[in-house]
């Protein structure tokens, strides 16, 4: 009996792990009949796991998706990493899952073995989060699985959206992605009544059901839609808008701009181009400033009266 549910559970492992098996591969690495892979198979349906068999020559086996979840077999790292989420979802991401996360992760350490177990707490341990900040947004998960069906399916969105003074419009879209920074998640779709591309803030978004009909998918705004969106939010919101050479590799800079503060386009290996916006020229100078970089004004030219506005301030305060 104890080999029988042994061999099952490497059956279970080995359809977990790959796409498609056939019956000889099977009984070759469980180092038995394709009769018995057959009657094991029968076994795992009768556990709840659908597991899909196709006649011929180049029938095989494969573990198919059913109605309920059934038990997973997870190999040394794969539990460490699920683990590793868990833990990090408990405590920052998406509103309304931290508690769910913490139940997933009781059930998971509760079989972790005490080797695995020690790698997770000294992962956890010795780990200190950057936690967002007073300025991030923590959007709901509902929404989230709603909206990103309705991209799933090319189905037309309908909800209620406050922009940042607070205002409340009603949107029909057509959905297309959703772009997730370090404090935000945004939706990417097409505004029906705007005739245009459009990106809304996902905690900004109530949906109004019922959605649709279906629509055919348009022609993305862009290859590059995290490029895309990290335009939107941190120039195209703005009334000013510059362009900066700075005198360091993309690489390095990278390092101190996040996306929501500027795109960066490498110019050569010792200099890039910051496109970034503010909202007025005086906030732009002290941006371009902390950057701790040296660097030259490629646009707008107000720019450089302001930092000659700047400079002599500076100048009159250390006389």
């Amino acid at each position: 009996m104890l080999e029988t549910s042994a061999r099952l559970l490497r059956l279970l492992s080995l359809l977990q792990a790959h796409r498609d098996w056939s019956g000889a591969d099977l009984a070759d690495r469980l180092g038995v009949t394709p009769r018995t892979v057959r009657r094991d198979v029968d076994k795992l349906r009768e556990l709840g796991y659908p597991v899909n068999a196709s006649p011929g020559t180049g029938g095989g086996y494969q573990l198919g998706a059913g109605a309920q979840l059934p038990p997973l077999l997870l190999d040394d790292e794969e539990a460490v990493a699920v683990a590793v989420g868990l833990r990090t979802a408990a405590g920052n991401g998406v509103e309304g899952i931290g508690e769910t996360s913490v139940r997933a992760l009781t059930k998971l350490e509760q079989v972790l073995p005490d080797r695995l177990r020690r790698r997770v707490n000294a992962l956890n341990t010795f780990t200190v989060p950057l936690l967002r900040g007073p300025g991030a947004s923590v959007a709901d998960a509902g929404v989230l699985t709603e909206l990103a069906g309705a991209c799933r399916d090319g189905e037309r969105l309908r909800f209620e959206y406050r922009d940042h003074s607070g205002s409340v419009s009603r949107r029909t879209v057509e959905p297309h992605r959703l772009v997730c920074t370090e404090r935000r998640w945004y939706l990417v779709a097409w505004d029906l009544e705007r005739a245009d591309w459009r990106t809304f803030r996902a905690d900004r978004i109530t949906p109004t059901p019922p959605h649709g009909p279906r629509f055919v998918p348009r022609e993305p705004p862009a290859e590059d839609l995290a490029a895309y969106v990290a335009r939107g939010i941190s120039t195209n919101v703005y009334p000013m808008h510059a362009v900066i050479r700075l005198k360091a590799g993309i690489e390095r800079v990278a390092e101190r701009i996040s996306p929501a503060a500027g795109v960066l386009e490498a110019v050569d290996d010792d200099t890039c181009l910051l496109r970034t916006g503010a909202i007025g020229l005086d906030v732009m100078v002290v941006h371009v400033m902390l950057l701790g970089l040296d660097f030259e004004v490629v646009e707008p030219p107000e720019l450089k009266d302001a930092i000659k506005v700047a400079r002599d301030r500076l100048t009159r305060a250390l006389d």
